[in-house]
């Protein structure tokens, strides 16, 4: 069995139950229509795993994001978990990461610093054993080098600009009461340490590219998250293998979590437990950090295919969304046509059930407001340059330009409810990751990092 004897899992509260038996939701979307006999097992919409039956119930509700596991157990003991802490410099930040973890046995990996005497200080203070290494490989080399110096069942990655409370990842550890469970990864939020924090850092705090969304989730290509930061991550030691692919410097943790998955392992993301992030202190620093994480799309395409889409739909919905976007005359027919076409397919596609008129109506809606979101961030961050190249040649481009920034504001206030809006970062942002993905695109001498894909192809990407 994948559970132990008294493990729960409890029914999503997005989750549509339709009829009783219907469930809609999960990501991907799905609709999954329950026998008599599984509606039997779910008391006030949780199973609770008693035997093989209620054990494949709870494994398919969970693997589908419609069910999410009950973690009311304890983790794992402290002296079964090992940190693994890469560091070059930042010996201030490092003895931050280091006084947070109270006991848990840490390893610090010295990454061929310019000052090694600084950072073994450091490490020698907090009782931390120090790996030092002589050439700098970069941070999966490092994470690796002290992964094979870990000796317990469990090991934590955790960089030296985190900070998180060592009950965080013991918490975390909670997720391997599901045998599968290889990898998991804590919400990590931005925080700036500067006493006047500039507008910048602001804008990090509201709106962190490592921060991926509040709601728990199966990680893997096509689902809500699909990939997870190495800012700090949780695993089974064993279950890793050699670890990071050394030859990346960037979409290394992209790398890995899709590796795992494509090996069978579940990756889970978990949004109650928090690590916190440093800031950039500067705006180039920032940017870079954004140019970065940009050039890492063309790699994870030669490595990963279509997975590392920067959008995913449907021929129909994206003309659709392209009327709605373009506003000229011929928009709202065409927009009529392509909805008409989803309800019906949609129609089709779910099973006899009442109301299953308007279940295909809303579902439309949904995916029509998604595809819109997409295509308003392709023009403003993926294709920015082309968009900038064709704006001023073409009335059709400048009238979706338009549109799109007013999708930006509406997306940046569903996203960050009570954040102030940043225009001038959200812009800066979105050119600095997009010429990176550009500038991986012309060194890899590919685009397949660049364009959409049909669901079903691939997975969705990091979007920096």
């Amino acid at each position: 069995m994948r559970y132990p004897i008294g493990f729960r899992a409890r029914i999503r509260d997005d989750v549509r139950r339709i009829d009783g038996r219907l469930l809609v939701g999960g990501s991907p979307l799905r609709a999954v229509r329950l026998t008599r006999a599984a509606l039997a097992l779910l008391a006030d919409g949780e199973v609770t795993v008693v035997d093989a039956v209620t054990d494949a119930l709870a494994a398919r509700l969970v693997d589908g994001n419609l069910a999410d596991p009950v973690l009311d157990g304890p983790g794992v003991e402290p002296a079964e978990l090992t940190v693994v802490i890469p560091v070059r410099d930042r010996p201030e930040q490092l003895d931050r990461a280091l006084s947070s973890l109270g006991a848990l046995h840490r390893i610090v990996v010295d990454d061929a610093s310019l000052d090694p005497e600084a950072v073994a200080r450091v490490a020698h203070r907090h009782g931390a054993h120090l790996v030092q290494l002589t050439r700098n490989v970069g941070p999966a080399g490092a994470r690796n080098a002290g992964l094979r110096a870990v000796r317990t069942r469990f090991v934590a990655f955790v960089d030296s600009d985190v900070t998180v409370e060592a009950s965080t990842l013991l918490n975390l550890t909670r997720h391997f009461a599901d045998s599968r469970v290889a990898l998991v990864a804590p919400l990590v939020r931005s925080r700036a340490r500067s006493r006047e924090p500039r507008w910048f850092e602001r804008f990090d705090e509201d709106d962190s590219s490592l921060a991926l969304g509040t709601r728990a989730c199966v990680v893997r290509p096509g689902a809500a998250v699909g990939w997870l930061p190495s800012a700090c991550l949780v695993g089974r030691t064993e279950r890793l293998g050699a670890g990071f692919e050394e030859t990346m410097r960037v979409g290394e943790d992209v790398d890995l979590v899709w590796r795992l998955v494509e090996a069978g392992e579940v990756v889970r993301y978990d949004p109650e437990q928090v690590a916190w992030h440093d800031t950039r202190t500067t705006v180039s620093g920032w940017l870079g950090r954004k140019y970065l994480y940009g050039t890492g799309g063309a790699d994870l395409a030669v490595r990963h295919g279509r997975k590392g889409a920067p959008a995913v739909m449907t021929a129909s919905m994206a003309a659709t969304a392209a009327a709605l976007l373009v506003r000229r005359r011929w928009s709202l027919p065409v927009a009529a046509a392509g909805i008409a076409y989803g309800v019906l397919s949609l129609r089709r596609r779910l099973p006899e059930t009442p109301g299953r008129d308007r279940l295909a109506v809303q579902l439309c809606a949904q995916g029509l407001g998604w595809t819109v979101r997409q295509e308003a961030a392709l023009l403003l961050r993926h294709w920015w340059p082309l968009t900038v190249l064709l704006a001023p040649r073409s009335a059709l481009i400048r009238r979706a330009l338009a549109a799109s920034l007013v999708v930006d504001v509406v997306v940046a206030q569903v996203d960050n409810p009570g954040t102030r809006y940043r225009p001038l970062a959200r812009r800066l942002d979105d050119m600095a990751y997009g010429a990176g993905l550009w500038a991986g695109a012309i060194r890899a001498r590919s685009v397949t990092c660049l364009l959409p894909r049909r669901p079903g192809q691939g997975g969705t990407s990091p979007n920096g």
